[in-house]
């Protein structure tokens, strides 16, 4: 079976992604939204370069607990590919595609494997639902509204019909929805 795309993010009520400085301080980790579940489902995290430099290679602080270091642990066990169109590979931790995108993406999922998860950032997700390549959007929508910041959707050629397949409920008043292509 050939491996799907997942886009899984947190976004506002008001459909940010970012608060305008980059913010992203409202977005609640919620151990009842089983985010250990969904890394266990993925082996491969595809990131833009700025996302990569922000959180390609995080690493959380001695003061923070186990399960935000574990979670770390589980996110750095996985393949990375980074998009760029500048940057050449700089480090063994990451495999770097800078052109072919269309290409290189569809023969990664045709390659045996488990789903794979698309990281972002925007530009990149932009890119993705543009080339069609989005399979699932896993969106948990934060019970917060930012009033300005960064859009998760920007510069969508053109419409995209989506199926709700599941919605869940959490008592930190997150809602996840999650949509198929149709």
């Amino acid at each position: 079976m050939k491996r799907r795309i997942i886009l899984d993010l947190a976004v506002t009520i008001d459909g940010f992604i970012e608060g305008k400085n980059g913010e992203v301080d409202w977005c609640i980790m919620d151990p009842e939204m089983g985010f250990m579940n969904f890394l266990d489902q993925i082996d491969t995290i595809l990131y833009g370069r700025k996302s990569y430099e922000l959180w390609g290679q995080f690493t959380p602080e001695i003061h923070q607990s186990d399960t935000e270091k574990e979670l770390w642990g589980l996110v750095h066990s996985k393949e990375k590919y980074v998009f760029s169109r500048t940057q050449k590979a700089t480090d063994d931790k990451a495999i770097f595609i800078n052109d072919h995108i269309l290409e290189e993406v569809n023969a990664l999922k045709n390659k045996p494997g488990k789903d794979i998860w698309l990281y972002g950032g925007a530009s990149l997700i932009t890119t993705f639902i543009n080339l069609g390549l989005v399979d699932e959007y896993r969106l948990s929508v934060h019970p917060v509204i930012l009033g300005e910041g960064k859009p998760l959707f920007h510069d969508i050629k053109e419409r995209l019909n989506v199926t709700l397949v599941t919605t869940r409920t959490f008592s930190s008043g997150v809602v996840q929805l999650t949509y198929e292509r149709s």
